[in-house]
């Protein structure tokens, strides 16, 4: 899908992972620069190796406004806590990649038109956060918005980001960190909880996932 106009794209990566940081993303070009992106090989990040992320991200952030909002683990745990609202975070993650996109594209004398969502939640969670700001730009929330040329590159800027970051966990753990909430990653966790205590996942995970009980109960898993 093509909307006119310069516009934001924005998208999260790390929602749905036990491991890593919340990471969004806000990516702004206009109209006349959707040709390139898609010559680049701009997709939905879903549909990218990690590898060809890597890649597409350099090339993104050399030449295009943007803005990067990372939540790591322990701020995550402290903010989820307080709010116990994953949406409402994400309402305030999403604005404060807009307000930056807008900002950066400032900084080169581009003005946006419009930002597009990925939607995550009931339109007035963000509509609000973006209010509370004093934000006036049009905003879209959009199912499926990596439709929007704009949301598939914030949805790889956000993605890079996460990979990087899981990386560099891992290197400070000792442990390769895997993606996801499936069964492995409760392994993951277990060996974590098992080497370091299970103070460990306050600050490389996102404790209030299933996740979490299933890796502190290292004792469970461990008799036969």
């Amino acid at each position: 899908m093509t909307i006119s106009g310069c516009v934001i794209g924005v998208d999260e990566s790390g929602k749905g992972d036990f491991f890593g940081p919340l990471v969004v993303a806000g990516f702004l070009a206009a109209e006349a620069d959707l040709v390139l992106l898609k010559e680049w090989g701009v997709r939905d990040s879903k549909k990218l190796s990690d590898g060809r992320i890597i890649e597409i991200d350099e090339r993104l952030r050399s030449r295009f406004a943007y803005e990067v909002v990372v939540v790591m683990p322990e701020e995550y745990n402290h903010r989820y806590k307080q709010i116990k609202n994953l949406n409402i975070l994400l309402a305030d993650c999403h604005t404060s990649a807009i307000i930056g996109a807008i900002a950066a594209g400032s900084k080169v004398n581009q003005k946006a038109d419009l930002a597009v969502s990925d939607k995550f939640g009931k339109t007035e969670r963000l509509d609000s956060a973006l209010a509370r700001q004093g934000c006036k730009l049009r905003v879209i929330q959009m199912v499926r918005g990596e439709a929007v040329t704009q949301v598939a590159a914030a949805s790889i800027v956000a993605r890079a980001e996460f990979i990087r970051r899981m990386e560099s966990l891992s290197n400070e753990v000792g442990l390769d960190l895997p993606f996801g909430a499936a069964a492995h990653v409760d392994e993951a966790g277990r060996r974590l909880v098992a080497h370091h205590g299970p103070e460990i996942l306050a600050k490389v995970a996102k404790c209030h996932f299933k996740n979490y009980q299933r890796a502190v109960a290292v004792d469970l898993f461990s008799k036969k």
